[in-house]
């Protein structure tokens, strides 16, 4: 940290050697006599640190002022050392950067006290609800704290790995509230203000908290697909309104005219950029998400419907969202603006290369006929929740994520829009139940829906007596439980935590995380997984394995070898139980290594016996 630096050469020579800055040198010039833009160029050389810069100024009056707080050599120290941030400073006169300076370094302590402490505190159970109430409270800004954790992500090497899983839990938590503010205040503003883009961004933001998604980036993308079109435009119709200047802000009477605009787009849509629905692949929820379809050029109906939409206003024709069963589509009028009679409308299948379709057309599109009823243009919050209930949807289909991330943020997001609905507040409630996590807030949210409907008294009660005698069950843990392996009961136990292990029947590869000297599984599961056929049945030894799909298995000793080509565990879970990757097996954190003390000596000795052995 900056606080500890050390002067070196550079920074002596820079206070003018060991006479000091103020005395002349053999020629009769000093440092300080020096013009103050070559003294300001050398102070910002790279190799000078923040401690460096503050012993150097405290040498004399010249260097202190070239030195001074809202200066070049501070903002320069502050961007050398933190580049990303400054896209947080519009206008840079008048800021005090040594005070920034200052205020990231603190931030950084604060963040790695914080991240240091969750391993300890949360090692045995989800982090809880009330986990995060230390960093709602933080006393710097949120996007220094937050600079420091994607610092702690992006450490190179394989070490660091519980920092890594921390860190990123938190950041997943702080982003994520924030875009739910912002969600709220979206869907607070008049509909007429509700861009159907920018709720779409919202919705892909908060499922992918860490990745880099803005609506401005967004924006420039569908930008330039819009002037691609223009060009296509321009071809066809030199003339055409959609190329003036203010094009989108007006919107186009003529149906001839905004026909061409449709023809451009289809055009460049799917026959130069090749965009097309996902039917090979419908289910992957990157089809969901505006940021992929714009990167993979596919996606389901409602994705690619926003997508045409958006460009279309934005060459002056409007096309309104459709909420047709199964099936997303857009409408375009073809006769008196705002009719009823949904035979006035064309109905527009971005999902089917923008083909135009009539009231029966969409009907076959289908398979069966509906009401005109969903012929209706509907809202842009119809639109978030229908693009959300996919996501729902898809979140319940998961099976090898176990920790249903999807189903939760896309939960989250239902509930921020419609917080009172009792069927997705009791899947919710259920959902955390199942997991074992945040049993207070399973309460809350059983008392909530039992004040919304009285009628799931039944369900609700079955719950809460559940989730309270889980309450109970965790206070009555004394400490976590000490597996030594020199106890006579542990002596069959022939693997070790950290061991890289392949599984002799399925071939998936994995990571030894736990261990258990016989079965502690119950008799249903014990006769679901058919463990009785197996030649030493469940009174073996059993491991907790990381599996490489993601998933927590628990195998039995005789379905285990060692791997022989030992390689990382792609597990979103390997940082809460290992520090480090060392190419052949992993290393207990603290936390997990207070459980399993002697394992260690052991999972080194077999890595020098297995695998140095090979080398021979």
């Amino acid at each position: 940290m900056a606080a500890a630096e050390s002067p070196g050469p550079a920074a002596a020579a820079a206070a003018g050697g060991p006479r000091g800055a103020a005395e002349a040198d053999a020629d009769g010039m000093g440092l300080t006599d020096l013009p103050g833009e070559l003294l300001e160029l050398i102070l910002c050389c790279d190799v000078l640190g923040a401690a460096d810069i503050g012993r150097v100024s405290c040498t004399c009056r010249r260097l202190r002022e070239a030195c001074q707080p809202r200066g070049k050599v501070w903002r320069e120290r502050f961007r050398l050392r933190w580049p990303s941030l400054l896209k947080y400073y519009s206008h840079t006169d008048g800021v005090s950067w040594l005070e920034e300076y200052k205020a990231r370094h603190n931030a950084g302590l604060e963040a790695q006290r914080i991240v240091a402490s969750f391993s300890k505190r949360f090692f045995s159970e989800h982090v809880p609800c009330d986990g995060f109430s230390d960093i709602e409270t933080l006393g710097c800004p949120s996007h220094f704290f937050e600079d420091e954790l994607m610092c702690i992500l992006n450490m190179e090497g394989r070490k660091g790995l519980t920092w890594k899983y921390y860190a990123k839990k938190i950041l997943y938590f702080l982003r994520q509230q924030n875009i739910l503010k912002n969600l709220k205040e979206y869907l607070q503003r008049p509909t007429d203000r509700q861009s159907f883009l920018e709720g779409a961004v919202l919705i892909d933001q908060y499922c992918n908290p860490l990745s880099d998604i803005c609506l401005k980036s967004v924006q420039a993308q569908v930008d330039d697909i819009t002037d691609k079109v223009r060009k296509v435009l321009r071809t066809k119709n030199p003339r055409h309104p959609s190329l003036a200047s203010k094009a989108g802000e007006v919107l186009i009477p003529e149906v001839e005219l905004q026909r061409q605009v449709l023809d451009a787009m289809n055009c460049v849509l799917y026959e130069q950029l090749k965009y097309k629905g996902n039917e090979l692949d419908y289910y992957n929820s990157l089809n969901s998400y505006i940021h992929q379809v714009l990167i993979r050029r596919t996606g389901i109906p409602i994705s690619l419907s926003v997508l045409y939409l958006t460009i279309a206003r934005q060459l002056g024709v409007k096309l309104e969202p459709v909420n047709f069963p199964s099936h997303f589509l857009l409408r375009w009028c073809q006769g008196k603006e705002g009719s009823t009679d949904i035979f006035d409308y064309t109905y527009i299948d971005a999902f089917g290369k923008g083909k135009q379709l009539t009231v029966k057309e969409c009907e076959y599109l289908i398979g069966h006929h509906v009401t005109e009823e969903f012929y209706g243009v509907v809202t842009s919050k119809e639109v978030l929740q229908r693009m959300v209930g996919n996501l729902l949807n898809l979140g319940k289909r998961e099976s090898t994520d176990q920790s249903y991330q999807l189903l939760r943020d896309s939960l989250d997001l239902y509930l921020a829009m419609y917080p009172d609905n009792v069927q997705h507040l009791m899947l919710q409630a259920r959902l955390y139940f199942h997991l074992g996590i945040w049993p207070e807030k399973v309460l809350d949210i059983l008392q909530h829906i039992q004040a919304l409907d009285p009628s799931q008294h039944g369900a609700v009660g079955y719950l809460v007596q559940h989730t309270l005698e889980h309450i109970e069950r965790r206070k009555e843990e004394v400490g976590p439980e000490v597996k030594h392996r020199s106890d006579e009961k542990h002596k069959e136990v022939c693997f070790s935590i950290g061991l890289i292990m392949k599984h002799k029947r399925y071939g998936y590869n994995c990571v030894i995380y736990g261990w258990d000297p016989a079965c502690m599984m119950g008799h249903e599961w014990i006769r679901n997984m058919n463990v009785h056929s197996l030649p030493h049945g469940p009174h073996q030894p059993f491991y907790n394995v990381l599996v490489e799909d993601g998933s927590c298995r628990y195998a039995a000793q005789e379905n285990l070898e060692y791997n022989t080509e030992p390689r990382e565990i792609p597990h979103p879970d390997i940082g809460r139980y290992f520090s480090e990757f060392t190419g052949i097996h992993y290393l207990a954190n603290t936390e997990l290594e207070i459980r399993y003390p002697e394992d260690l000596e052991l999972t080194r000795a077999t890595v020098q016996k297995i695998y140095s052995s090979g080398k021979e």
